[in-house]
């Protein structure tokens, strides 16, 4: 029958049934399979994004509770916090050449194992030395998922020629959120040791779900050419210069989240009085003002510009933080957070993003080096400043730095190849 069927279509021609298949084989766009295939990676490295956002927060939300239990002054935990700098920026310096040699999916999943597994550490350990030799360990997963995560979104970005790079730390927000908002429940009902061993199950579940996806899919071929080309050559002084600017502008915004993370919980319950869920609420709020501002982000760049944005956003999260710092009740206090985590929402996005579309992968790592080592220098800094002069003059840092990243962003409006005004 089938070989009759085909003699019967070669004189007579296609029936009608074989015909309207033909016709909607031609209607379909050709783009389908590679479109899915953005979408379903896109997901993928959503869910990264917000496990590294979840896990880190409920390291964030027991600060607090971990340094009372081993008895460190606020310079001490300072000095302990800095383990994380150290092992987040010396892994970020070489994690661009990684993403090269392995790939920045392989790199992205090996760092969200790492990162799963060293969070239950840090309750475990004795004395202030102890707990920053133990977070250096944190830093190297932390520093090196954010900078693997970045290549890839950047990579995805190019490949659907949209702004989509705020959707993604949308995402890391949602998922400190979620941690915060967690961890604020079970800090009255299990230690530390306990919550923090309940996260590391969870984030290796949503590293094999979500990697699985990852590696399942490849970029358009045409648009994962282009990105390799450009990831592989060495990008010149001008755009050099562009990249190390943007990253700036990131360190001065990303200081002031890493600050609100690690020292926000501790203004409320040490300033203000306020409980450990209170104080759990302070990040909260931070956390769910940046994952509005980030899932908005998208179309406030297709309206506003870069430059727009980015000088709005520097102006917003400076009079926030001081108003967060300074104002004598609860209630004000965590406006205030919100207010900054709604100007700080989508500078780091954009920088990263404009400093990949510059540099590939050695950008991404580049700019990621200099915003990152904000964010975690950012805590510690403010701890030698608390024991010097106060923990609410130390936070006005975060308002300075972010005033400055407006200033540098409008100055060099006219220097961003490609960006708008």
């Amino acid at each position: 029958m089938p070989t009759l069927n085909k003699i019967w279509t070669a004189f007579a021609g296609p029936s009608r049934r074989q015909a309207r298949r033909q016709d909607r084989r031609q209607l379909r766009p050709p783009t389908d399979r590679p479109l899915l295939s953005l979408r379903r990676l896109r997901a993928a490295l959503t869910v990264f994004f917000a496990l590294d956002g979840f896990v880190f927060a409920g390291w964030v939300v027991r600060i607090p509770a971990i340094k009372h239990q081993v008895g460190a002054s606020a310079s001490a935990l300072g000095l302990a916090l800095l383990g994380v700098s150290a092992g987040a920026v010396a892994t970020m310096l070489v994690t661009g050449r990684l993403c090269r040699i392995f790939g920045s999916r392989e790199v992205t999943i090996g760092t969200a194992v790492l990162l799963s597994l060293s969070v239950a550490l840090p309750p475990l350990t004795p004395s202030a030395l102890t707990l920053g030799l133990v977070l250096i360990i944190v830093g190297i997963a932390y520093g090196g998922m954010n900078v693997a995560m970045n290549s890839v979104a950047v990579d995805i970005v190019a490949a659907l020629r949209r702004p989509v790079m705020p959707s993604f730390h949308a995402a890391y927000s949602l998922g400190g959120l979620i941690g915060a908002g967690l961890g604020g429940v079970l800090a009255a009902h299990l230690t530390p040791t306990r919550h923090l061993l309940l996260l590391v199950p969870l984030g290796l579940a949503g590293t094999f779900f979500a990697g699985r996806v990852l590696m399942a899919y490849e970029l358009p071929h045409t648009a994962g050419a282009a990105i390799s080309a450009r990831a592989r050559a060495p990008f010149g002084r001008s755009a050099g210069l562009l990249v190390g600017v943007f990253g700036l502008i990131g360190l001065c915004t990303a200081y002031g989240e890493g600050a609100l993370a690690e020292w926000g919980p501790l203004h409320i319950e040490l300033d203000l009085g306020g409980g450990p869920g209170t104080a759990a609420a302070g990040y909260a709020a931070v956390a769910l003002a940046m994952t509005v501002g980030r899932l908005s982000g998208t179309a406030l760049l297709e309206r506003l510009g870069q430059t727009r944005m980015l000088v709005a956003g520097g102006l917003t999260a400076c009079g926030g933080m001081l108003l967060a710092a300074f104002a004598p009740y609860v209630w004000l206090v965590l406006i205030g957070f919100g207010v900054t985590g709604l100007g700080l929402a989508n500078i780091f996005p954009v920088a990263i993003a404009r400093a990949g579309a510059l540099g590939g992968s050695e950008g991404v790592a580049t700019a990621s080096t200099l915003g990152y080592a904000g964010f975690l220098l950012g805590p510690p800094t403010i701890g030698f400043l608390a024991d010097a002069a106060g923990l609410p003059t130390a936070l006005t840092t975060v308002a300075v730095l972010a005033a400055l990243s407006a200033v540098i962003a409008f100055a060099v409006r006219n220097m961003s190849v490609g960006a708008d005004t």
